[in-house]
């Protein structure tokens, strides 16, 4: 069945700096030990995403229309179509207090958060500090190596898949998420472990909040998704009665 929009899918990828050949991300652990780039906290395996859903860059989602389970296809990603050209206002000078302001010690190389942006120190210079905002992959000219390693048809693995790409808690067992659909509505309930995330509230809220849509928008007959979240009673053995 060729891949087209809406179709969820499971895919690998490795993605690579034209210029340099220099591996950047990849759901492959052997390729990211050997490019420097391995992190002990990220599970390497093929991702799930929606073709069309903007979960990879728009350009790879598009090359991979038309392709069926098992195929390969490199696809070259200009910047433009890529992470944006580089944008020198986004290259800023910032004061040495308001590092000391946060408790921070600024040294080139680090990265920082504000205003929602992730910004790499280039310079400490006296009272002032040069913070590039660009994105590190901004002006670079990209190539993509993907492969399609399933096309995912039954309606509860599509919004399994949908959970596990948006809510990545590793202490969550997937397999333990109970979905039931009834008249258009999706309720899902998900593994008790879910229930320990040390995860804020807002982010816990945002992540639901992708997996509905993203189910709402493909699935044609749900139109409502409701996380179910029970906490029951637990009766006391006659063990832990006798202790007290």
């Amino acid at each position: 069945m060729a891949i087209n929009d809406g179709d969820f899918v499971r895919v690998n990828f490795t993605g690579k700096i034209k210029d340099t050949d220099d591996v950047f991300d990849t759901t492959f652990d052997e390729i990211a030990q050997e490019a420097g780039i391995f992190e002990e906290n990220k599970t390497y395996k093929p991702i799930p995403i929606v073709v069309g859903g903007n979960h990879l860059l728009p350009a790879i989602e598009e090359a991979i229309k038309g392709l069926e389970a098992g195929d390969k296809k490199t696809v070259e990603v200009d910047a433009e179509n890529g992470f944006g050209q580089r944008d020198s206002s986004l290259i800023r000078l910032v004061p040495m207090k308001e590092f000391k302001r946060q408790g921070m010690t600024p040294v080139p190389g680090m990265k920082i958060q504000a205003e929602g942006s992730t910004g790499k120190i280039l310079t400490v210079n006296g009272g002032r500090v040069k913070v590039d905002f660009n994105h590190e992959l901004a002006g670079r000219d990209l190539v993509y190596e993907v492969e399609v390693c399933e096309i995912i048809e039954d309606e509860n693995e599509k919004i399994k898949s949908m959970i596990e790409l948006h809510y990545s808690n590793p202490n969550v067992d997937i397999d333990k998420t109970e979905i039931d659909i009834v008249d258009g509505v999706a309720n899902i309930k998900l593994d008790e472990m879910s229930k320990f995330d040390q995860q804020s509230y807002m982010d816990i809220t945002f992540a639901r909040f992708r997996i509905a849509k993203d189910i709402w928008d493909n699935i044609d007959e749900i139109t409502k998704v409701n996380f179910v979240d029970e906490f029951e009673k637990r009766e006391e053995s006659d063990d832990e009665e006798d202790e007290e």
